[in-house]
Parts: C-alpha cells; structure tokens; sequence
C-alpha cells in the first residue's frame, strides 16, 4: 500500500502562498532545508541562514532528486528552469505557513518543550513513550530555533496522532514567536538555570523568556519544575493561560514525585510517585537528572490519558543521543575504560549533573575518574566567576584528574585542587594529545563544553584511537 506523500503539490501553493514556475511538482514526501541531507522527493526550502543563503544550493538540491524547491522572487529569473519552482516573497516567511497549515490540518494531540537543560533528553524520552500508543512525530535533535520549529512542523503527516516539539532561545520574545506556530495543548519549562546571560539581565528574566511557551496555551496543561528557584514566578505565568497547571521533581508537594533514584549499570531505577500513583520503572540512560525529567514525560503522557504504568515501562528503551551522556566502553591496555560524550552543550547547572553522573559511575581496577572540560559559553560578564564555582563539584565528585580547554576553564582549572589538575590548554584541538596519552584501562572518562569549544573533536580522537578494530 503506497504511502500518502506529505504534501500534494496544489496544497503548497496555498500553504507558502506561492506562484509557480516551471512545472507543477504532484507531490512532496519530506522538506529540507540542507542538501547534505536531503533526500530523494523532498521539498527544498531556500532558507537564508547565518553562513549561506540556501538559493545558492537549489540546483543542487535538484541533482540530488528535490521535487520542487521553494525560493523568492529576487532569485525567479536566474533559478527559473532548474525544476519545479514555488515562489514566495519571503522564503522564511512561507516555511512558517507550512509549518502552521500542517498544525492545522492535524488532529493531534500537541506538547511543547523548552527549558535552559533536559529539554532534549525531555522531549525525546516523550517521544518514545508516544510512540508505543499511536503515530507520533518529533523535533529532530535539536531543531528549536526560527528555522527548525517551522521545519519540524511542516514534517509533521497529516494522519499524526502525538506531536512533540522543543522550543529553545537565547533572546527574550523568540520563545512567543515559535509558540504562536505550534499552538500545544501541554507546555512543558523543564528547568531555569543561568545560560545566555550575555542576553538577559538575570535568571528571573531567564525564566520570564521560557515562561513565553505558556502563552500558546488555548486552556491546556502547563507542567513545571518544583524544585526550581524560579518555580512560583513560572507557576503565575502559566496560570495566567493554562486551565491547569502540574509539578514534577524531589519536593514532597510536588505531583510528579521522585522518591528514589538508583543507578544501574548504563541506566537507572527510578521510584516515584505521580498524582498518588505509585511508580517503580528503568530508564535507559543514567543522571537524577534524567530520571527528574522522565517525570515530566509522564505527565505529558498523563495529560494526553495514556496508562502511566505501560508509558513509564516503554523508558528502558530510552537511550541519550550523541553528545548528551551517551556512553562507550572502549578498549584499552588489557581491559577498557568508559567513555561518557556529554560534549553538546554545557552551562553551570548542567555540568553540575554532568559531574554528579560521573561521581555514580565507579571506575574499573586500577582506573580513574577523568573530567574534560572546555569553555561554557553565553556566561556574560559573571562567565569566569561560574567557571570558578565548579570547583567544589569537582571535589563532589572525586575526580581524579582534570583536564581544561579555553580561557574560562582556565579559572576552574586554577580553582581546583592541584593534585587534581593533569592539563590545560587554550584549545580542544591541543587538548586531544594529553588527554589521549592519559587514558588507560578502568578509567572513566567525561568529556563536555558548550558547542563553541569543539569538545566534540576529543570525543571522535577518543573514539579513533581506542576504536575495537585499531586496538592493539
């Protein structure tokens, strides 16, 4: 039975508001806005980015098998002939009518998730419990910005039962603006911590910018962190739009309670108690702080009226994407040690988690707790002081060695105890070479920063030099 396409080509006349040039393209499966990944039959967007305008790839996006591509009106005349064409006078303007005429034509049932950490970890463990009770369709990584939210909408089939969406921002008002175009029926604010504070005056604003996610609420269900210091100001905002408001976390008031957490092995178990009911599952993935953000999975999965016990036994399969605490066990020496690829993202709070993750996981014989760190980004003028405060977690948590990246870290590497303090450099790429030669068997190894220090690049060195089939 062949699959119904994603669009015909009459509906994305109306939905972009376009005129046609060249031929009328019958159907699109997918939409795109990258040819690197673009497939076979899949709408081309020609979005201008912050590096390249995508006009310039609309050919080739045409020899890598694009149904039709979507540019503006000062691109027509030099792009007409290159294949079906839909043209707009706005290219990121229409992306977002698509996006908003597929929420439309949906009947499904709708979260949205924002928050300064856990949004990922969040939106994904949603998703697979949705998906064992009905189609269901999600932001891809981290597809939250004025790009990805409309893109991710615009994917969404007509037939979707559940879909989930993470919104991000690092400006005040672009959390309302993304909001408007998903329109959920369950908001969630994962956490308020102090990330992009070059932005923001403080982490009251900070919370004020993710509590914009409430104003898309027609009525609906707002679901917030209990534990978190910016609690009572998010619960206002959201009570002002939802017609009900839940909480998740350690406090014994909170709804979604976590009553015990025990680490086990890659992953957890995870007692809790949520609206009376009392719950004992495994999560895939290891981290209190997964296992905090589960709950607030489950009452998403709760507002939507699923069974809380089979949602919450769907999470063993839960597994945590690159760069989020994904693990490996790698060879090396005679035995192996742990690799712990936390390398996406970083702020204060989480690498706090990062390293209390790390204090759960006990090394092997004769191994060592190894942390490495690169610069935490978007800090504003308190950047170095944050730097500097994670030095009694380091101590928390036992590390036996640490190794920094970047003129940040450079104040916690001082701040740190000597003992502890194995190397620092000014960037990841001179960092790689200590910290490959100190590996060995029973270790384990974090290895985390924000996207701007490159911690990424140790991670694959890691992976290449420890690799199963180049170990000697």
């Amino acid at each position: 039975m062949k699959q119904e396409p994603l669009w015909s080509g009459l509906a994305l006349v109306g939905a972009l508001q376009a005129r046609v040039s060249g031929a009328l393209a019958r159907e699109a499966n997918g939409v795109s806005i990258d040819t690197r990944t673009l497939q076979p039959g899949d709408l081309f967007v020609a979005i201008k980015g912050e590096a390249r305008d995508g006009h310039e790839f609309v050919r080739a996006a045409f020899e890598r098998g694009a149904a039709a591509a979507v540019i503006d009106e000062a691109h027509a005349r030099e792009l007409a002939g290159a294949g079906p064409l839909f043209v707009v006078k706005d290219v990121q303007h229409s992306l977002e009518m698509l996006g908003m005429r597929a929420r439309d034509r949906t009947g499904a049932l709708i979260a949205a998730i924002t928050g300064s950490v856990g949004k990922t970890s969040t939106k994904d463990m949603t998703r697979l419990m949705l998906s064992h009770f009905g189609a269901t369709h999600a932001s891809v990584a981290s597809y939250n910005n004025q790009w990805g939210v409309p893109l991710s909408l615009a994917r969404m089939p007509a037939s979707t039962r559940y879909g989930v969406f993470e919104l991000g921002m690092n400006h005040p008002s672009e959390i309302a603006a993304l909001v408007t175009q998903v329109r959920p029926h369950v908001a969630v604010v994962t956490r308020v911590a102090p990330v992009h504070l070059e932005y923001f005056d403080s982490v009251a604003a900070i919370a004020d910018a993710k509590a914009e996610i409430f104003t898309g609420l027609e009525g609906g269900v707002a679901v917030i962190n209990r534990d978190d210091p910016q609690y009572e100001r998010l619960a206002d905002a959201a009570f002002a739009y939802a017609g009900h408001v839940l909480d998740f976390g350690e406090s014994e008031r909170a709804q979604a309670r976590l009553l015990s957490y025990r680490q086990i092995d890659a992953g957890c178990e995870v007692e809790a108690d949520v609206l009376g009911k009392r719950l004992i599952y495994r999560i895939g993935a290891p981290g209190k702080h997964v296992a905090l953000n589960s709950l607030a999975a489950l009452l998403v999965a709760l507002s939507f009226d699923l069974d809380l016990e089979k949602v919450a036994a769907t999470l063993v399969d839960f597994a945590p994407p690159p760069g989020r605490g994904q693990r490996e066990t790698l060879p090396a020496g005679n035995g192996a040690f742990t690799l712990i690829d936390e390398s996406y993202n970083a702020n204060p709070t989480s690498m706090r988690a990062a390293l209390e993750l790390l204090a759960a996981t006990r090394p092997g014989a004769g191994g060592r707790r190894i942390a490495v760190l690169g610069d935490m980004l978007e800090l504003g003028t308190e950047g170095a002081e944050l730097h500097a405060a994670l030095a009694p977690d380091l101590m928390r948590a036992k590390v036996d060695l640490l190794f920094t990246a970047g003129p940040l870290m450079q104040r916690l590497y001082y701040a740190a105890p000597e003992a502890m303090r194995a190397a620092h450099r000014t960037s990841a790429l001179e960092l790689e070479e200590p910290v490959l030669a100190a590996i060995r068997s029973g270790d384990v190894v974090m290895i985390k920063g924000s996207n701007g220090s490159r911690m990424t690049r140790i991670v694959a060195a890691t992976k290449e030099k420890f690799a199963p089939e180049t170990a000697s």
